[in-house]
């Protein structure tokens, strides 16, 4: 367990509105460990992103985390406010207790999916950035006289002419153009994918342990978006920040994480290498996802694959397994009455499927 950041031991969060209980997260385990990549896939409403906030502890009322666990295995590390190695189980921080706070943006990271409604309309670019920098940026004091990196035993918040400069530093390297303009622009004077741009400069800016990107570059055009995985990568190599990447882009996934998961329902249905997932998926629903991927340069009259029926009505699931109305694959009498088991069916290789159950 030495390697590993965050382990999520099946967890549940519940939504209880006037309509019923929706269960957003059901029983999900997932372990992210130092300097990986994990891709997460799914339909909308799948509990990728409410996944996430979980692991943050922001999960927006009436929801709550009903049971599990997210162990976080926090290491002292030069730079930051705790001294010591220890684990946390996040769900059972006060929600804006210090721990907490410390943790969210300066050690954990996160690229929100809708960048207008995450920036303060009165607050500049710079301004945002400069924010995390005061609260989670430190910057290490040398003994007089001591040139050795040994001696550095204090540590002071960063000034404000200290963090503009990172502000505009951390435009330049998104792609901003301009940066040191526009590090003093409002979001409204900013394009869609500016404003994106400027959520990843926030979430980088104090160098995680890691970084959660829920849909971080879909607002972005081709070259951008090359340009900001590239200075995800560079991030993750230089200061081994785990990554968990939340995308419907699956050739994007592809290119970046090391293990992906599939979510369907509130579930995981599938995890494995992500070369194995693409060349031998298992799970029928990540079977159909595959197939609807755009062949380029293929001429073919065919139609592109779908997914047949509807994501089910969150307050009445289906009974058995939750995909079995949509499965290519049903069997009648088995799929609508059992439900899967998660279950290793091979090296690395996790489904929840009744195709590979002795039923």
């Amino acid at each position: 367990m030495n390697d590993v950041l965050i382990d999520v031991k099946d967890l549940h969060v519940e939504f209880d509105v006037r309509a019923g209980i929706v269960k957003a997260v059901d029983g999900l385990d997932l372990t992210i460990r130092r300097g990986q990549t994990v891709g997460v896939i799914g339909e909308s409403g799948c509990g990728k992103s409410v996944t996430a906030r979980a692991i943050l502890r922001m999960v927006p009322k009436p929801g709550k985390v009903t049971s599990g666990q997210v162990m976080y295995y926090r290491k002292a590390k030069k730079g930051k406010k705790h001294l010591k190695d220890e684990v946390l189980d996040i769900t059972q921080l006060p929600p804006d207790g210090e721990i907490i706070r410390q943790i969210r943006g300066g050690e954990i990271g996160m690229i929100f999916q809708e960048p207008m409604s995450s920036l303060t309309p009165v607050y500049t670019a710079g301004t945002h950035i400069n924010e995390a920098l005061s609260l989670h940026r430190l910057i290490p004091l040398q003994k007089v006289g001591d040139q050795m990196a040994e001696a550095i035993t204090t540590y002071r918040t960063v000034t404000k002419d200290e963090a503009r400069e990172i502000a505009i530093d951390m435009l330049r390297k998104v792609g901003i153009p301009k940066p040191t303009e526009r590090v003093d622009s409002y979001p409204h004077q900013l394009s869609g994918g500016q404003r994106q741009r400027v959520m990843i400069a926030i979430a980088l800016s104090c160098e995680p342990e890691m970084l959660i990107a829920d849909e971080p570059t879909t607002a972005l055009d081709v070259s951008i978006e090359a340009q900001i995985l590239d200075v995800m990568r560079d991030l993750q190599r230089t200061a081994n920040m785990a990554i968990m990447f939340i995308t419907h882009n699956l050739g994007v996934v592809a290119e970046m994480a090391e293990e992906m998961v599939v979510m369907y329902m509130g579930k995981q249905v599938e995890r494995a290498k992500t070369v194995d997932l693409f060349y031998d998926p298992k799970h029928p629903y990540t079977q159909a996802l595959l197939k609807s991927i755009p062949k380029v340069g293929k001429r073919s009259n065919e139609r592109l694959a779908t997914i047949e029926g509807m994501v089910p009505d969150p307050f009445h699931l289906p009974t058995g397994c939750v995909f079995h109305p949509r499965c290519p694959m049903f069997m009648p009498g088995k799929c609508d009455k059992i439900t899967p088991t998660y279950k290793q069916i091979g090296e690395n290789h996790w489904a929840s499927c009744l195709l590979y159950e002795d039923v």
